[in-house]
């Protein structure tokens, strides 16, 4: 028998062996499956190694590999033959059913157990196998079913446990691929069972990293599609997760909102959710420190806030980016409803204004929304969030644009259009909140144009609106107009 297999205690057939030699054009078992390799990675490829029944073969070196020892090159074997497999199966069906009609999930899956429980498991043998299943995966429900039901969840914890990027990243896509065709198993991840595979996800990714989008599908899918964030955060808490792995999940799902702005859609219940946790962290405030980069900031208390903070001011922009739909409108009312507003306007004039401001101002003015009190922005950037989400939720809202005149608020958002080296492009969002405060307001406008120049403050930065104040010399009261 050749090509190097003398260790096995139940040896290839010599039949399959020949098979895999006549195909290749090769004597030697490994390099048999590095032409093969090769081979299927095109279409056309796929389908002339389907008509030659090469996935068969390749499953019974599998199958007869599986219960060696742990020898080097068994596990390199291994290795080249999950790497034929998933070649095979990426999109050619008749390999895809041949894969499923003779077990091959159980087949794969075996080795996958037999890793994850060794003291030393081959990560890339690993990797290698969970693509192939991902790749079965994409062949319908059937094969969905098959990899669902030999994996969870017991075994989906175990290879999550792992810790590897080069594990973790496959196992979200065959996590994903399978539910996607399923939507009830989404809902089974955020269970009291389903939590620890979503944790041990969660914590791999948090401390290893990923470099594939599967995770940021699975999460998309789970915390905002499927409106699962609240259960699964808590499950998360109650599972001991440290507070960094939580910040992590935070983290992604903000990134996640910002990518996909006019994809993903978020629930009252989500929104509500992500504003009761930034309510709970504004408290790390009262002894932050001028922070002295952007987020992530180094700080578990100031990322939580922080990026609490830009989810809401997506949330917020998705009817911007949407045209006014009647759900995210519906959505931002409710947050309104709830203060947000408010609590807004009390943190921005709670921060020390920006540096230019403060330069500008001779005193203090609280009754007219300005504010000398000293607390700094704990991240750079953190100014310019606020002013963002406060833009977003005026945007063609007349009862939230009344709210900022009722808080006084108008002046304050005039002194943030301004360029502010700790917090970039507050100028741009400064601007673009005004215009959202003034458009279609009357008394908004009319507030802005009364204010005298030489009194309250100098506001200069409305030319950035493409206006002016004028003074009436006779009543020395402002007026707005467009310059010409």
């Amino acid at each position: 028998m050749g090509g190097g297999t003398a260790f096995l205690e139940h040896p290839i057939s010599d039949d399959i062996l020949q098979l895999l030699f006549e195909v290749s054009n090769s004597s030697n078992l490994e390099k048999s499956l590095e032409i093969l390799i090769q081979n299927a990675k095109s279409d056309s490829g796929r389908l002339e190694l389907a008509s030659k029944k090469i996935l068969p073969a390749v499953l019974n070196i599998v199958h007869s590999l599986t219960h060696a020892s742990h020898h080097h090159q068994r596990n390199h074997i291994l290795s080249l033959s999950f790497k034929l497999l998933r070649n095979l199966c990426a999109g050619e069906a008749a390999n895809q059913d041949s894969f499923l009609e003779l077990n091959g999930v159980a087949v794969v899956c075996s080795v996958l157990r037999s890793e994850a429980a060794s003291s030393g498991p081959d990560h890339g043998l690993v990797r290698w196998g969970l693509q192939v299943l991902a790749n079965v995966s994409l062949a319908g429900k059937q094969h969905q079913c098959a990899v669902w039901e030999e994996l969870c969840l017991d075994g989906f914890v175990s290879l999550a446990r792992l810790g590897t990027k080069e594990t973790c990243d496959p196992l979200c896509m065959v996590i994903y691929t399978c539910c996607d065709g399923n939507p009830e198993w989404f809902k089974r991840l955020s269970s009291e069972d389903g939590r620890l595979v979503m944790a041990e996800i969660v914590r791999t990714a948090s401390s290893a990293s990923f470099g594939e989008d599967w995770l940021k599908l699975l999460l998309s899918r789970i915390c905002l599609e499927e409106s699962q964030l609240p259960v699964l955060f808590s499950k998360l808490q109650f599972a001991d997760v440290p507070k960094v792995e939580l910040t992590f999940l935070l983290r992604i799902l903000s990134e996640i909102l910002n990518e996909r702005l006019k994809d993903v859609t978020v629930s009252k219940d989500v929104a509500l959710f992500v504003f009761g946790i930034f309510k709970k962290s504004i408290g790390v405030l009262e002894h932050a420190t001028r922070g002295k980069s952007g987020l992530p900031s180094g700080f578990v208390g100031v990322d939580v806030l922080g990026y609490s903070l830009t989810i809401l001011r997506d949330v917020c922009a998705q009817d911007g980016v949407r045209g006014n739909t009647e759900d995210s409108n519906d959505v931002v009312d409710v947050l309104l409803s709830y203060g947000l507003i408010v609590l807004l306007l009390c943190l921005l004039g709670a921060l020390e204004p920006p540096a230019i401001i403060r330069k500008g101002l001779k005193r203090c003015e609280k009754e007219d929304g300005a504010s000398c009190s000293i607390k700094p922005c704990p991240y750079k950037g953190f100014r310019r969030d606020i002013v963002a989400l406060i833009g977003n939720c005026v945007y063609r809202r007349k009862h939230a644009q009344d709210e900022i005149r009722h808080r006084n608020g108008i002046l304050l958002l005039l002194q943030q259009c301004v360029t502010d080296e700790d917090n970039p492009f507050l100028r741009e969002w400064g601007i673009w909140s005004v215009r959202n405060m003034l458009e279609g307001n009357n008394e908004n406008q009319k507030v802005v144009a009364e204010l005298e120049i030489q009194g309250s403050a100098d506001v200069p930065e409305i030319t950035s609106l493409g206006l002016r104040v004028e003074v009436d010399q006779r009543t020395r009261r402002a007026k707005l107009v467009n310059i010409p």
